[in-house]
């Protein structure tokens, strides 16, 4: 049980990013495990509950470096549960009427032995998987010597609308990594990428759907 703070940002350079990056001297995460691809499903009840209470229910399954995307029993694969609150963003220093500048959300999440079983729970209580999104996660810590960004999570996502940076962690960590980066305040993102995918299909003329690759990259 905890607290998630965090803000995307949209990148249109990565070879600047990456470059921002070994000038921080970021370093992958978890292991040394370069890139993982997230399966995503997320439940609600046919009258959309969770929606309109805005919450997040949510079963993820992360597959490392390419191996089988779908579901077989692969002992490489993690599969997670995450029930998500509704946004509470902190309020940057400049005053109220500027909003939210990050966005905060209860963040509850446990692993799970078997996402097909859980699955299969959530149905039998009325529940259905009312979208799915897809994306590749490569996540970054900075070195220890940098104390201002211990707990600091930097998460570059490809998925099927872009290339965005996720930074996770204390809201001071998050506006200085930022800056690092090369983005300021204006460029912070507090929407999800449900909402994101929403828009863009609306700028597409398309009805909004599933977030997902139409070719497995």
């Amino acid at each position: 049980m905890g607290r998630e703070v965090e803000i995307k940002l949209q990148v249109k350079d990565v070879t600047r990013l990456r470059a921002a990056l070994k000038r921080m001297g970021a370093r992958l995460a978890s292991g040394g495990t370069r890139r993982v691809h997230e399966w995503n499903a997320v439940y609600d009840t046919a009258e959309e509950t969770l929606r309109g209470r805005q919450q997040l229910l949510r079963i993820r399954i992360e597959t490392p470096d390419g191996a089988p995307l779908k579901r077989p029993k692969n002992a490489a694969q993690r599969a997670l549960l995450t029930f998500k609150g509704p946004d509470g963003g902190v309020r940057g220093r400049l005053g109220k009427s500027r909003g939210p500048r990050h966005k905060v959300r209860e963040e509850i999440e446990l692993r799970v032995e078997s996402a097909e079983a859980l699955a299969q729970i959530f149905e039998r209580l009325g529940m259905r998987a009312a979208i799915h999104y897809e994306k590749y996660r490569t996540t970054f810590r900075l070195p220890e010597s940098q104390r201002w960004a211990k707990r600091l999570l930097i998460e570059l996502d490809e998925t099927p609308i872009g290339i965005f940076v996720e930074l996770e962690g204390p809201p001071g960590a998050i506006d200085r990594a930022a800056a690092a980066l090369g983005f300021s305040k204006k460029d912070y993102i507090l929407k999800n990428y449900l909402r994101l995918n929403a828009e863009e299909c609306r700028r597409r003329g398309v009805a909004p759907g599933d977030m997902v690759f139409t070719k497995r990259k």
